[in-house]
């Protein structure tokens, strides 16, 4: 036996080594693929008390008071603008001296207005793509199997080419 086997105890030693190796090199560093597990143990976890929140519904008079005032923005804003057209064209000369006050109104309050609507707007479409793409995660069907064959009265070139195949066939 050489002097290695006999200062680290043959290959129960190299373990043994090995281990305090690996202890204290996760000191040192932490170990990447366990913080990675826990982090996703910690998510799991968080959208599990989420979900708990939303898993009874309460359909109060308070929560359809605020879905209604939720689905108030876009009418208003489309009726407000056809009103205004109704409006310059009833009234001109009211119409005219109102927009000449809109022209005093501070910029930094019309970036405000715009902020304003475009979070309302752009939280609203990012609701509706992330609706899409959990819809768009569902397993779908897969599409009848068109035919391979053309029939024997259209030629070399329609039975090898199944769009020309198909239109000889409309013809």
């Amino acid at each position: 036996m050489g002097l290695m086997g006999q200062v680290f105890g043959a290959a129960g030693g190299v373990r043994a080594l090995g281990g305090v190796v690996r202890e204290v090199s996760d000191a040192l560093q932490p170990n990447a693929t366990r913080r990675m597990e826990l982090g996703h143990d910690a998510y799991l976890k968080a959208l599990e008390m989420h979900g708990a929140e939303f898993e009874h519904v309460r359909p109060g008079f308070f929560d359809r008071f605020v879905n209604g005032l939720n689905r108030l923005p876009r009418p208003a804003l489309a009726l407000g603008t056809m009103a205004l057209f109704v409006y310059s064209m009833a009234e001109p000369e009211g119409f005219a001296l109102r927009m000449q006050g809109l022209g005093h109104v501070p910029e930094p309050l019309w970036w405000l207005l715009g902020a304003i609507v475009s979070f309302y707007f752009g939280a609203r479409e990012a609701h509706y793509l992330r609706l899409r793409r959990v819809q768009h995660d569902a397993p779908v069907p897969a599409p009848p199997a068109a035919p391979t064959t053309a029939p024997a009265d259209m030629g070399d070139a329609a039975r090898d080419n199944a769009a020309l195949a198909e239109w000889l066939r409309q013809r």
